[in-house]
């Protein structure tokens, strides 16, 4: 999916293993396919997994995780990874890398949720529990900031789209990101957000197929992973399942639970549109389950600033 990803293979992650955390080196070990952008994902038995990040944007991230999971863990509703192990770079790969345990689920897809409304109810549950902690000392968030800091880059992006013609329309997704752009800039306290709250980073139990890599609908949440984007921030960017996941009749529920004032909703709406816009052009031909929900996000999103 990059031109500088740093490729992986099961042959690897064996000498990793074998090299540094024998006692696992005789578990089966398989590639698991995944809609994510930053790491190679493989399945280490029965209950663990392997993540190795595929471009150095990622290493950070992963020390990240390190660090922060196992305080945040306990102070969540649903399960997150926990870390079990922490490699560092041999046998030619160049980074840290991680074992975690596994967590059962399917990545809920929008358009096919079994139960939306507990589902916003279980994502506006897991925002609230992340604010609630203590901010002191956490890092910045990935997300935060204010939205104009990014308006060249969702204006090349809308440029570049158009170029592609036909995937959007340019004026329409020009006119709801100026909206967004003109809101008032968040003036609370920083808060604890994920900030990466696409439907790839989001598990669902109860449906057929828990465990598949592929989006099969969705009950409730039943967990949340890669937190390598988690840190403190204003909390705008937390906003984005409203229009990356659920559907129009239930969004008003969602935002009444996360009591989201206008301005932080019309922030939510742009940190959505702004990575639509960036995704979509990217993970055409490399990502196409990314790039799909990347046309739903600006579909959503066109539609919501036309009604309001």
């Amino acid at each position: 999916m990059h031109a500088d990803e740093v490729p992986t293979d099961i042959a690897l992650v064996r000498r990793l293993l074998a090299a540094q955390f024998p006692h696992w080196a005789g578990l089966p070990v398989e590639p698991f396919p995944s809609s994510g952008t930053v790491n190679a994902v493989y399945r280490l038995g029965d209950d663990m997994t392997v993540r190795l990040p595929r471009i150095e944007g990622g290493v950070e991230d992963l020390a990240k995780e390190q660090r922060w999971l196992p305080w945040l863990a306990p102070q969540l509703p649903v399960p997150v990874p926990v870390v079990l192990g922490a490699g560092t770079p041999a046998e030619g790969y160049p980074w840290p890398w991680s074992v975690y345990r596994w967590l059962d689920g399917a990545h809920p897809e929008a358009g096919h949720l079994t139960e939306p409304g507990l589902l916003a109810t279980d994502l506006a549950d897991f925002v609230l529990a992340l604010r609630r902690i203590d901010a002191t000392d956490g890092p910045p968030a990935y997300r935060t900031g204010p939205l104009s800091a990014h308006d060249d880059g969702a204006r090349a992006a809308i440029a570049r789209l158009r170029e592609l013609g036909g995937l959007i329309d340019a004026e329409a997704a020009t006119a709801a990101w100026e909206v967004s752009l003109r809101a008032p800039v968040w003036d609370g306290p920083p808060v604890w957000l994920h900030s990466d709250l696409m439907p790839g980073n989001l598990l669902v139990e109860g449906v057929d197929g828990a465990g598949s890599a592929g989006g099969v609908g969705g009950g409730r949440l039943g967990g949340v992973i890669d937190f390598g984007t988690v840190g403190v921030g204003e909390p705008a960017s937390d906003l984005i399942p409203a229009w990356n996941l659920l559907p129009a009749g239930v969004r008003d529920d969602f935002r009444t639970a996360l009591d989201a004032d206008d301005a932080t909703w019309a922030r939510g709406r742009g940190w959505a549109l702004l990575m639509a816009l960036n995704q979509l052009p990217y993970y055409l031909h490399t990502n196409p389950p990314l790039a799909a929900n990347a046309r739903h996000v600006i579909a959503e999103v066109l539609a919501d600033h036309a009604m309001s």
